[in-house]
């Protein structure tokens, strides 16, 4: 029972940013950790299995301000299939934008499920610029708020950590295009074609 399961609720789980972070909460958590990612056919064994744990952490990426439609597509089969035991839940969630704040209204969400149907709240990571900065130089910031919640979490002693890159938004902006640029020239796709509300035909 001292055991922590993950839940990657990405809808790119197996090459996600967000394994990543679930790969660097396990290497820094002195508990045995399971990993499991969300899939069509998997919620029902998960509910199954999270009566085995005293603590849940959900791993995911932030979606149109919300959650992913896999996330809350498992949240409501867990909500009609509640486990015998119910474990702690706690979060980490990352966002593309520089601000850690615009992941605020997917963990209230997060919240109100755990309130609605009788779990208790650990600890949460809002990270900002979670897409870009496991791949700079801020990358030990990541590094060092997740050591954090493996901490906090194997301890009991929950809490809400914030963490991004320690950037301008007129520098992340530049960074940013400077990127997409470059991404876009990989495949042959230039500045204005990525920029193109007509995604039919490309």
């Amino acid at each position: 029972m001292g055991r922590i399961m993950i839940i990657n609720g990405s809808p790119r789980a197996p090459k996600s940013n967000s394994k990543r972070y679930a790969e660097i909460f396990a290497e820094n958590c002195n508990k045995d950790v399971v990993y499991r990612n969300i899939t069509r056919n998997s919620h029902i064994g998960l509910c199954d299995e999270i009566k085995h744990f005293n603590d849940l952490l959900f791993v995911f990426p932030l979606y149109a301000d919300a959650l992913p439609v896999a996330m809350l597509n498992f949240l409501k089969s867990l909500e009609t299939n509640p486990p015998e035991h119910k474990p702690t839940i706690s979060i980490l969630i990352n966002c593309g934008f520089l601000e850690h704040e615009q992941n605020e209204v997917a963990v209230s969400m997060m919240r109100l499920f755990c309130k609605r149907n009788g779990y208790a709240v650990g600890s949460v990571l809002m990270l900002g610029s979670g897409e870009a900065i496991l791949k700079t130089p801020f990358r030990c910031i990541a590094n060092r708020s997740i050591k954090k919640l493996a901490r906090s979490i194997e301890n009991g002693k929950y809490k809400t950590i914030k963490a991004t890159m320690p950037l301008t938004k007129k520098l992340f902006v530049m960074a940013a295009d400077i990127y997409w640029k470059r991404f876009g020239k990989k495949f042959g796709t230039s500045k204005n074609e990525m920029q193109t509300m007509k995604i039919e035909g490309c």
